[in-house]
């Protein structure tokens, strides 16, 4: 029997950031999510470049070294903005697919940024389900890195990258590493934003995941996306004081983290 799902880790190149103790904690918590999963079949890759520290992995877990370059456009400044986004794409691409042709033999791939969360149940639903071309979690939660409050985003999956659960066969992955273009690696692989439409127009549409599948953490000094804090992102800044009503709609998406909440998503940690 297959595999239901192989969760992609893949690790920036540790000249690309700025406190490798931090990644590696972070990932550490990752790790621990991903290994909560109340159906015990899957498995999980973590890509990262030869001589990148990381932390110790439980059972389930496989560690894919390569040797790419670092991405000397991981920072936008002074950069081309497409150029910069299309560097980053064809970085993280790749590694996704080193780790996807390690583990071919899978129902379905997801996969999931170093620093995020997922449910505990996403791979008893995929078992349930395990026809479905995939899901888009269009649902999910916020989270102010240590934080105890949450965040629930409405449109989760154009926001995060840890936000597409999708059948292995879908992604038509080459013969080998050296076969794929750039062009399918940066759309297919490197950005959770094309992809949706992309299987869309070929007639295999994603559905929404009918639950919150994962969590964005935020704000932490090692966020590539550069997050802003928590709370001035949904409450304290110039553009929601001057609009009452949204603010007031963001007061009702907020959300305590307690057990049962760690429990689900954060494997209790």
């Amino acid at each position: 029997m297959k595999t239901f799902v192989t969760f992609i880790i893949p690790v920036r190149h540790q000249d690309n950031s700025k406190n490798w103790g931090l990644l590696k904690a972070n990932l550490t918590q990752t790790i621990a999510s991903i290994a909560a999963q109340t159906n015990k079949n899957w498995r999980a890759v973590i890509v990262a470049n030869e001589g990148a520290d990381l932390p110790d992995v439980p059972d389930g877990f496989e560690i894919v070294r390569v040797n790419f370059p670092p991405n000397t456009m991981h920072e936008q400044q002074g950069n081309d903005k497409e150029a910069y986004y299309d560097a980053f794409r064809i970085d993280k691409g790749r590694r996704v697919l080193k780790g996807m042709l390690h583990a071919r033999e899978t129902a379905f791939y997801m996969i999931v940024d170093d620093d995020d969360f997922v449910s505990n149940g996403l791979v008893e639903f995929v078992s349930q389900n395990i026809t479905a071309n995939g899901w888009k979690i269009n649902e999910g939660y916020i989270w102010g890195d240590g934080g105890n409050l949450l965040f629930i985003h409405h449109d989760f999956a154009n926001f995060c990258g840890t936000s597409l659960i999708i059948r292995s066969d879908l992604y038509h992955l080459p013969d080998s590493f050296e076969s794929a273009t750039d062009e399918y690696i940066k759309t297919m692989l490197g950005s959770h934003v094309r992809i949706g439409q992309i299987l869309a127009e070929k007639g295999s549409p994603l559905a929404s995941l009918p639950f919150r599948g994962a969590v964005y953490r935020i704000g932490h000094a090692g966020a590539h996306s550069k997050s802003p804090k928590f709370i001035n992102l949904y409450f304290l800044n110039k553009y929601l004081i001057l609009r009452p009503h949204k603010l007031l709609r963001n007061l009702f998406n907020l959300r305590f983290v307690d057990g049962a909440f760690k429990k689900k998503y954060f494997g209790a940690i």
